[in-house]
């Protein structure tokens, strides 16, 4: 209050100015409108800051937990654009519903994500498990895959196995059963060269 009154009487506002020309409720009321003025600055201030600082702690995955159900669009990396319903969002991935199929994306392999919703909820309702335990589940199925790695070269066939920090692909066509006759070889593929893996 005695900040906004000296800047009142260095503006030439003095009381016996006030005396002559304006009644002493006229400068007060300048007062307190300066004054709730000044409040309102620093309330808006003071929830831009404390957005700011919440907004700073939300991570990217609990931003898609908030999708569950909802359809995203995405740009990954080596140029592919998936759009797809988030279906599960796990510990570094989330599985797109696209119609037909299922798409596994690593959130490392997340370009961008236009226009996204701003809204996050609690990582508590993601799946604890990493991408590791989400292969293990498609491998399990036996089910052909596409895998897209960050060059955007894909190689098609079943995962056989899945280790520590990555799995091993039997190399076959994808609209072909996985027989011996189909099969071209085997390679171990890091979870950090893969993109997205597309499941039939």
């Amino acid at each position: 209050m005695l900040f906004i009154l000296n800047q009142v009487l260095q503006m030439g506002a003095t009381p016996h100015s006030y005396a002559g020309d304006m009644r002493w409720d006229r400068l007060f009321d300048d007062l307190e409108a300066q004054w709730d003025a000044e409040e309102h600055r620093e309330r808006d201030a003071e929830v831009a800051d404390r957005t700011r600082r919440e907004r700073a702690t939300v991570p990217l995955l609990d931003r898609f937990v908030a999708q569950l159900s909802a359809e995203v669009r995405l740009r990954l990396l080596a140029g592919v654009e998936a759009v797809g319903v988030v279906d599960e969002v796990g510990d570094g991935w989330l599985l797109l519903d696209t119609r037909p199929g299922v798409l596994l994306v690593r959130l490392d392999g997340v370009r961008a994500w236009p226009n996204p919703s701003m809204r996050a909820a609690p990582s508590k309702r993601a799946r604890r498990f990493g991408v590791g335990y989400a292969l293990r589940g498609i491998s399990r199925d036996r089910r052909a895959v596409v895998v897209t790695d960050v060059t955007g070269g894909m190689l098609e066939g079943t995962v056989e196995a899945v280790g520590e920090d990555h799995f091993d692909l039997s190399e076959h066509p994808a609209d072909a059963p996985r027989r011996a006759e189909h099969v071209r070889s085997r390679v171990a593929v890091p979870f950090s060269a893969v993109v997205c893996v597309r499941v039939a």
